[in-house]
């Protein structure tokens, strides 16, 4: 054999040698895999209503990752409410008991976070070189952040918009205004409609719905904390002004009290409205056709003087359990409920909220398939849409915010109402809430 045809020889033995090796590790893996159970905890419904597209969602994820991944089967309990599922998930995590990947609702998180329920994620994201956060609308990635590190990634959101009764405008030679309004239109504009249109003496038609204090903050650029929800900034001017142009909102009513039922009839300009009673609104303004004849849309908050149309955004997170058995997988799994187009472009068809992820809003198909879901009378702008999750607002997340946002807007919704003079009631909330993170 001459030496060619050796190193020939040599080659093949090589590849042979290396093919099988592959081999074996590849039934190895297999092996290793064979049995493997992943469990997840999912509730039946999106935002407002229970609904079976959850499980459509999840089953076809479900298909497609086990496909992938050969051996490992992927489980889940079925018929929890989201009203149930706080509790549920609660007592599993309790007993040791807690499904690998599992839903986090926004008030639920930083307890999971600070308690070590989640897994932390920063080294799985920083070892994944598949993995971008930017895909994500930053704000939607951000609440999944606790302490600077990320405990969970964003499902599904629904951000805030302003929903405009386009009938009583037109009624009254008003034009929807644009997307670059501010505080002083939108109140001149519930000034003007503000009135008593039967010439009974009582005011019978306003301005705006449910336009809150919480509302004018994130529009007015500031922001109530610091990162580490250790100090408040109730008493700064610009809440101040916020507070204050609530309050003169407020006065344009004379006292009434606005009701959800008063703007159903038709007889409110504006309500702020959140994404997900927008998709599920779909059979509402029907009788709202019916009985008040009123045509609406939905545009983008108004911006104070020192800020910018922001919204506020809530979102609904996924995380791992700390003590997975399955840490890897559990990872691959995440991202295929979370960051997988597909699965994202379902939960953007199927669901109440919208998809976290920039390309699946973008997508012209997308665009399509929203509007045609969507009352005829209402096509939404997805332009609108991908502006508004741009420039959400991140809500805060440290242990005590639910608590100390609990008093502030008892307090601020008392001054509100009050005649107490607003800059010393906030710079005193401000000293209580405090106190209150200090202790």
């Amino acid at each position: 054999m001459n030496l060619k045809n050796h190193r020939k020889c040599i080659i093949v033995a090589s590849l042979i040698i290396i093919i099988a090796g592959s081999f074996f590790i590849y039934i190895k893996l297999l092996e290793a895999r064979k049995n493997v159970v992943l469990t997840v905890g999912i509730f039946s419904g999106s935002w407002n209503t229970p609904s079976e597209n959850t499980y459509k969602i999840l089953d076809n994820a479900i298909l497609r990752f086990e496909k992938s991944h050969p051996g490992v089967k992927v489980e889940y309990p079925s018929g929890i409410l989201k009203e149930d599922f706080p509790e549920w998930i609660s007592e599993k995590i309790l007993l040791g008991k807690e499904p690998d990947v599992f839903m986090v609702l926004p008030d639920d998180f930083d307890v999971f976070s600070s308690t070590g329920a989640l897994k932390n994620l920063d080294k799985l994201i920083k070892n994944d070189k598949s993995f971008n956060s930017s895909q994500y609308y930053k704000a939607a990635y951000e609440s999944g952040k606790y302490h600077k590190s990320q405990f969970a990634l964003p499902y599904e959101s629904v951000p805030t918009l302003m929903m405009v009764n386009k009938t009583l405008l037109d009624k009254e030679g008003i034009p929807v205004p644009n997307n670059n309004w501010t505080w002083n239109d939108f109140y001149n504009i519930c000034k003007k409609v503000t009135k008593d249109t039967d010439k009974d003496g009582i005011i019978d038609q306003f301005g705006v719905y449910n336009y809150t204090w919480q509302d004018a903050v994130d529009s007015n650029g500031i922001k109530l904390f610091n990162d580490a929800g250790t100090e408040s900034y109730f008493g700064d001017a610009r809440v101040e002004q916020a507070v204050n142009f609530v309050k003169k909102l407020n006065s344009l009513n004379n006292g009434y009290q606005v009701t959800s039922q008063v703007f159903d009839n038709g007889k409110v300009a504006f309500r702020p409205l959140s994404f997900s009673e927008y998709r599920t609104y779909k059979p509402y303004p029907w009788s709202i056709k019916k009985y008040s004849n009123f045509e609406w849309d939905c545009i983008k908050m108004p911006s104070g003087p020192n800020g910018r149309s922001v919204s506020q955004l809530d979102t609904l997170l996924m995380g791992i359990s700390s003590r997975t058995k399955h840490e890897k997988l559990s990872w691959e799994f995440l991202k295929a409920l979370t960051y997988d187009e597909e699965t994202q472009k379902n939960v953007f068809e199927y669901s109440d909220g919208i998809s976290p992820i920039k390309g699946v809003i973008e997508s012209p198909k997308n665009i399509a398939e929203i509007n045609e879901s969507m009352p005829s009378e209402s096509t939404l702008n997805m332009k609108i849409l991908d502006n508004v999750m741009e420039s959400a607002a991140v809500t805060p997340k440290f242990k005590k915010y639910n608590s100390v946002m609990v008093k502030a807007d008892n307090d601020i919704n008392n001054i509100i109402n009050g005649k107490e003079d607003l800059d010393t009631a906030l710079l005193i909330l401000q000293r209580e809430i405090n106190n209150m993170l200090a202790n």
